[in-house]
């Protein structure tokens, strides 16, 4: 059976699903914090990154995004899933599938993979609301130390406020992203210009495809929240919560790979390659670039707010990921019970979150590629390691979609590492 075959019989599966117990509320406040969680502030950099390979290499990220990104994540959800203890997190399954040497090693690194991106979101979110308020508002540069530690304790506090505040925050802030990013795409549809076709190079051609996947893989990632989004199906949906998880994330990646796609296209067919270069030379953000060359009013507006919410809603659900993955850490080799624990974790993180905010350290976007392949083989290849070792995830031992996850991940860990040598 062809992996497209397998894919549909899967989805099929789904729909069953909904007809029985039909779509809620619940799931598309769900769909909407993935998606908040996935749109961070690279967004604004993707259609440079994407763009600078040309059309060709484009096209096939475009046709990959998709099934790469539903598939992996669907099958970190099964793998969250598939613990015989109820509310059973990442943490937690990891020692019970692997061990508990090697379950809290596993563990260790889903932290260390999701933080790093936790103290970039407290220094960009630092950065445009006070580069906003000098250059919009015309006021006088606050205080940083007063400003990030504001803005990190109301991002905190939303979490904290409980999962109806957390969902209903991703509403206020997703549903302006994603009209905004539909509008700004629309908006530059008379500046498109029909891309330079060279001639094919298949060498070429296969290395900028290679180099592109680990963008494509963190540009729609929304790992970070899968494990507390899969407890809470199985609390909502019990027995139904595998196939449940799995419909909402695959609408979670139709409204990613739409929204984002559209907007990459609509910034590269923009911009001329030359452009594009000189956009990464500069290492601005793509609607900055575009602001810059055209002076035009309706971007300068528009760019600082986007990158204010995108950055917002996927902060939100990264901390969720953190959160749960640190207050195990700190529970099992202290003894602490998991709300002490889980207090302890989140002081922790806002003072680190907060320190970063205010240091404003250069070395960030390092540490991002660092957490970059951990990232990739946590997503891909852990969980499919998981199917075949795992007999409760048995079921799943389908060899074309399994073999796709497993190469596709694979050659994004050996990209990044190929980056990072270079």
């Amino acid at each position: 059976m062809s992996l497209s075959a397998e894919v549909t019989r899967e989805l099929s599966g789904s729909q069953s699903v909904i007809a029985h117990t039909g779509w809620r509320r619940h799931d598309t406040h769900w769909v909407i914090s993935l998606f908040g969680t996935a749109v961070g502030a690279g967004i604004l950099f993707l259609p440079i990154n994407l763009g600078l390979g040309g059309i060709w290499p484009l096209l096939i990220v475009a046709v990959l995004a998709g099934p790469m990104t539903f598939l992996a994540h669907r099958g970190l959800a099964r793998f969250v899933l598939s613990s015989s203890r109820p509310q059973a997190d990442f943490t937690e399954v990891a020692e019970e599938h692997f061990g508990k040497m090697a379950g809290r090693l596993i563990s260790a690194l889903y932290f260390l993979s999701i933080f790093p991106i936790l103290l970039i979101y407290g220094v960009g979110l630092t950065n445009t609301v006070e580069s906003f308020m000098v250059n919009q508002l015309g006021m006088a540069t606050p205080n940083r130390v007063m400003l990030s530690g504001l803005l990190v304790f109301a991002m905190i506090a939303v979490m904290m406020a409980g999962e109806k505040a957390m969902l209903r925050a991703f509403a206020f802030m997703v549903y302006p992203l994603a009209a905004i990013l539909a509008a700004l795409s629309c908006y530059l549809i008379p500046q498109w210009q029909w891309p330079e076709v060279t001639a094919f190079d298949g060498a070429s051609f296969l290395n900028t495809v290679w180099l592109a996947l680990p963008v494509t893989v963190f540009a729609f990632s929304h790992a970070a929240a899968i494990s507390g989004f899969a407890n809470v199906q199985r609390r909502e949906y019990g027995e139904q919560a595998e196939a449940r998880s799995g419909l909402i994330l695959r609408n979670t990646t139709v409204m990613l790979v739409g929204f984002v796609l559209f907007f990459v296209f609509s910034c590269v067919l923009s911009l001329s390659p030359l452009q594009l270069a000189e956009a990464k030379a500069q290492n601005v953000s793509v609607l900055s670039y575009l602001a810059n060359i055209t002076d035009n009013p309706v971007i300068i507006t528009l760019g600082p707010l986007i990158a204010f919410i995108a950055i917002s809603s996927s902060f939100l659900g990264h901390f969720l990921g953190a959160r749960e993955s640190l207050k195990s850490l700190i529970a099992k080799p202290t003894g602490l019970s998991i709300a002490k624990a889980d207090r302890l974790g989140i002081a922790l993180m806002f003072f680190a979150i907060w320190g970063a905010a205010v240091l404003n350290p250069g070395i960030l976007g390092l540490m991002e590629t660092l957490s970059g392949p951990v990232i990739a083989m946590i997503l891909f290849i852990m969980p499919v390691v998981a199917i075949y070792r795992v007999e409760a995830l048995a079921r799943f031992r389908q060899g074309w979609v399994n073999g796709f996850i497993l190469l596709t991940g694979s050659l994004a860990v050996s990209a990044l590492v190929f980056s990072l040598l270079k």
